[in-house]
């Protein structure tokens, strides 16, 4: 039994398949969206419509972009010689915010999880080795999730980047800023002390 107009629930319908939106926040965007003005619901539209028109993979990184480069790529300000490796391109944002790194990324597309049928074949990594051949990069940060997909993921690249001889390092995780010692599990507060460093 259905509650709303055929054209609502369809609504409804495509909301929830976005991901984290649940049915009480589809719910809340839908009767956003129909009281609002005609024009509003017209830009929602066109700038869904921009984007999947206009967005693709960079052919070198594989980070969303709308030229063929994306803006790091492009940009030869950036230090060639170091790549961030992330599994996804909210990964490179999420870094970027960060101000800390000037290198370029790669972005997996995704983690190695067998679970799920994701291997290496699935993933950009075969792309990422062929960046590695020309001898200018001289260290690869792997930034993959601290979950158990992204230490699989990160143990495969290192074992596959080693022989290489590029550098390769893993980024530090521990303790969030503002986190309490007796509130963290053993393998974040054990993860914090390996990455300890001087002061």
């Amino acid at each position: 039994m259905t509650f709303y107009a055929e054209p609502i629930a369809r609504l409804l319908e495509e909301l929830e398949r976005l991901p984290g939106v649940g049915p009480k926040s589809a719910q809340r965007i839908a009767f956003h969206i129909l009281k609002g003005t005609d024009e509003t619901a017209h830009h929602l539209a066109d700038a869904i419509t921009e984007v999947k028109r206009t967005i693709h993979f960079c052919s070198r990184c594989f980070n969303f972009a709308s030229e063929d480069l994306c803006e790091y790529c492009a940009d030869s300000r950036r230090d060639a010689t170091i790549i961030c490796v992330v599994e996804e391109p909210r990964d490179v944002v999420a870094i970027e915010r960060t101000g800390e790194f000037r290198g370029v990324y790669h972005v997996l597309q995704g983690a190695i999880s067998p679970i799920d049928g994701i291997g290496p074949e699935q993933l950009r990594v075969r792309e990422l080795i062929l960046r590695l051949e020309d001898d200018t990069v001289k260290e690869v940060v792997v930034a993959t999730n601290p979950n158990v997909e992204g230490e699989t993921t990160a143990v495969y690249l290192a074992r596959l980047i080693k022989p290489l001889g590029v550098k390769v390092t893993r980024i530090a995780s521990g303790l969030p800023v503002g986190g309490d010692l007796e509130y963290a599990d053993e393998v974040t507060l054990g993860r914090a002390l390996e990455a300890r460093r001087e002061m």
